[in-house]
């Protein structure tokens, strides 16, 4: 294996901030000796080139925001195909592609290069789609359901191999995809980076938080989060008497909303951050006691593989979470954190308040979970795996489903 093309529509840097596994997994292979050449998007109206880190980033000018709709999104996502193959065209022939979604229409670019140029491609499946579009009811008609469905399966059965970010999107591909080998590499933990520290004063004054027990949520601030839950949470604990803090850190489309709901309803315990790099989040989960990881109650995000639950992780926070996917399984069964059931957020306060009566139980759950990112969840370790799947005759074998072991 010498070189890659690796297409990521959204990649981002720590110095950016946001999901950067892309960034981690495009450095280790350039460390392991591979030339990688990453295509990726920017808002800027011009083409641009860097070396970051000795990956070679390729910037295409396609604009995109969150606040997009769904036709300008869909015009987005396409013009990225198509300057992604202009750009295939120019660029030397590399061993294979490796192609993270989301969007799907990232496989398009796959599906393209295997048939024009004979190139194959692994294909990493961030989020299910159209799965979720469908089921968050921005995709309605059927005729483009039964298109995008069509689309999944084509570029899952094309695919050289196929990586997962979590179980349920694996068990849910390997349904579609064939004779096409699947492998689990979830989200990971950067270990060396997050490590718990403790509390700075420094760090509190700064933020004008207060040294109190704190629940902390750093991530988007869209629909599918369901951060109306963490304000429930905030609400029942203020109404019940007790001195917890809640912080929101993050940027979205309900960014305004949020803070119009928690301004309305006079939550003195919630305190918004503005959005901010791998720096930011580390200092904010150093103030924390806890993390709050919430998705909206459908079906197809059980199998998200949220960034922030690592990053918490490995900071040794125990974590609440609103949902029972497989997020929920490792939670409860490797007892790291608490089912924050959003119809009864009562039970979930005194159970945080059980914590702040007997410390030494909130210890042992920092413990454990900063023993599940370092054990399972260390970045070195997907790096690892990543290579292996890229080229088992060069890398080290041994690639096995850990989390399967964890949730059993």
């Amino acid at each position: 294996m010498k070189r890659v093309i690796y297409i990521h529509q959204y990649f981002l840097t720590p110095e950016q901030g946001g999901a950067i596994r892309s960034y981690h997994l495009a450095k280790g292979m350039v460390e392991a000796g591979i030339e990688v050449e990453m295509i990726t998007a920017h808002n800027s109206p011009d083409y641009d080139y860097r070396v970051i880190e000795g990956i070679k980033v390729h910037y295409l000018p396609v604009r995109y925001e969150h606040e997009f709709g769904f036709l300008k999104r869909s015009f987005a996502f396409l013009k990225f195909v198509r300057e992604s193959k202009k750009l295939i065209k120019k660029i030397p022939r590399p061993d294979l592609l490796y192609i993270t979604s989301t969007p799907l229409t990232t496989g398009i670019i796959g599906l393209w290069a295997k048939r024009k140029f004979a190139l194959p491609y692994i294909f990493e499946v961030r989020d299910l789609w159209p799965e979720a579009p469908i089921q968050v009811g921005v995709i309605r008609q059927a005729w483009v359901k039964k298109s995008l469905y069509r689309l999944e399966e084509k570029i899952y059965q094309h695919a050289l191999k196929i990586v997962a970010l979590s179980p349920g999107i694996k068990n849910h591909i390997k349904l579609k995809a064939h004779q096409t080998p699947v492998y689990l590499v979830p989200n990971f933990s950067d270990t060396n980076f997050f490590t718990p520290t403790g509390k700075s004063k420094a760090l509190l004054d700064k933020f004008g938080l207060k040294p109190v027990f704190t629940i902390t949520y750093t991530g988007a601030l869209g629909r599918v989060n369901a951060l109306q839950d963490l304000l429930g949470l905030a609400k029942s604990s203020q109404k019940m008497g007790y001195s917890c803090q809640f912080v929101i850190m993050g940027k979205g489309a309900l960014e305004k909303e949020l803070k119009a709901k928690s301004s309305n309803e006079g939550l003195d315990n919630v305190k918004f951050i503005s959005f901010g790099n791998k720096q930011k989040v580390k200092e904010i989960l150093s103030l924390s006691d806890m993390a709050y990881i919430s998705f909206e109650h459908l079906p197809v995000l059980k199998t998200n593989s949220p960034n922030k639950f690592f990053d918490a992780l490995a900071m040794g926070l125990p974590v609440l979470v609103n949902h029972k996917g497989w997020v929920y399984d490792l939670v409860s069964k490797n007892g790291v954190g608490l089912f924050a059931d959003p119809a009864v957020p009562e039970k979930a306060i005194k159970s945080m308040q059980s914590f702040i009566q007997s410390p030494g139980q909130l210890q042992e759950m920092q413990k454990k979970a900063r023993e599940l990112a370092v054990h399972y969840f260390d970045k070195e370790t997907a790096i690892m795996k990543t290579l292996h799947i890229l080229d088992p005759a060069s890398f080290k074998p041994g690639f096995k489903d850990e989390v399967y072991i964890l949730i059993a």
